[in-house]
C-alpha cells in the first residue's frame, strides 16, 4: 500500500490486478473510515498477474511488482497504461507465488524489491535494486525465524522498513524490521503475537508532523473467516 505524505490518500493493490484508492479519515488521530473507495482494474498487464507490491514516484508514476510472471510494471496513474520494466536474470528462478512480494522506492527514485522467500531457511533475503535502467542485487538482509517478507517501504528517515508475516497454524504474526539502505543497522520495530491482526501485507511509513507512523493493511485472501483491516502504530523514536 502507499499513502500520501499527510496519510490521507490511500492507493493499494489487490492480488487480482486491481488498484484500490480512497481517502482515510481520522478523529483524534485514529482512523475512522475509508471514504470514496474506488476499485480500478489495472490496464495492459499482459500475462502478468498476482500483483503484490506498490510504490509511487514523486512524479506520480506507479510501480507494481508481480508474482504471476515475476517482474515490475510502471503505470501512468491508476487508470493509465503500463509498461514492463526490464527483468533481472535472477527473477526467472524464483518460486511461484513466492517471488516479488515487496516493493519500495527510494528518495533518488531507485526501486527496491524483495522476494517473499529466500529459497532456504538459512539464506538471507536478497534485495534487488532498479537504478538507471539496470537491476542489481544491492544487499541482503538476514532471515530470522519463520517470518517471510510481505511488504516494504522507505520512510521519511531514509530507512528501509520490512513487513514480515508468519502463519502459525492458528493465526498470523507480524513483524517490522528497519535497515539502512546498505542493509546494515538492523532494528526490530514491531512484533505481534498470533491473532492480534489478520494477514498484514501492505505497509506505508509516513510522518504526521509529530513523528513517524506505520500504517498497514491486511489481505483477506477472499476468505469469509478472514478480514481486511487497516492498522497503525506510532514509532516511538
Amino acid at each position: 500500500m502507499s499513502l500520501s505524505e499527510d496519510g490521507m490518500e490511500l492507493v493499494a493493490v489487490s492480488d487480482r490486478s486491481f488498484f484500490v484508492t480512497g481517502n482515510i479519515t481520522r478523529a483524534d488521530g485514529i482512523i475512522t473510515a475509508v471514504e470514496n473507495a474506488q476499485i480500478t482494474r489495472m490496464s495492459d498487464t499482459g500475462t502478468q498477474g498476482d500483483s503484490e507490491g506498490i510504490a509511487i514516484a514523486k512524479n506520480g508514476a506507479i510501480f507494481v511488482s508481480f508474482e504471476g510472471v515475476h517482474g515490475v510494471r510502471q503505470f501512468d496513474g491508476v487508470d493509465g497504461t503500463s509498461t514492463p520494466l526490464p527483468t533481472a536474470e535472477a527473477f526467472a528462478g524464483m518460486q511461484n507465488n513466492s517471488s516479488l512480494e515487496a516493493l519500495a522506492i527510494g528518495p533518488d527514485g531507485a526501486l527496491y524489491t524483495i522476494p517473499e522467500r529466500s529459497g532456504r531457511a538459512t539464506r538471507p533475503f536478497p534485495i534487488y535494486r532498479f537504478k538507471d535502467g539496470i537491476w542489481d542485487q544491492s544487499f541482503t538482509i538476514p532471515r530470522r525465524g519463520a517470518f517471510l517478507v510481505v511488504g516494504a517501504d522507505i520512510g521519511p528517515d531514509g530507512n528501509l522498513y520490512i513487513l514480515e508475516r508468519d502463519f502459525t497454524g492458528f493465526g498470523f504474526r507480524s513483524r517490522v524490521r528497519r535497515f539502512d539502505l546498505s542493509g546494515q543497522n538492523e532494528e526490530p520495530i514491531l512484533e505481534t503475537a498470533p491473532l492480534i491482526h489478520d494477514n498484514l501485507e501492505g505497509i506505508s511509513v509516513w510522518d504526521d508532523g509529530i513523528g513517524m507512523r506505520i500504517t498497514m493493511v491486511s489481505d483477506d485472501n477472499f476468505r469469509l473467516f478472514q478480514r481486511t483491516e487497516i492498522v497503525e502504530y506510532r514509532i516511538s523514536d
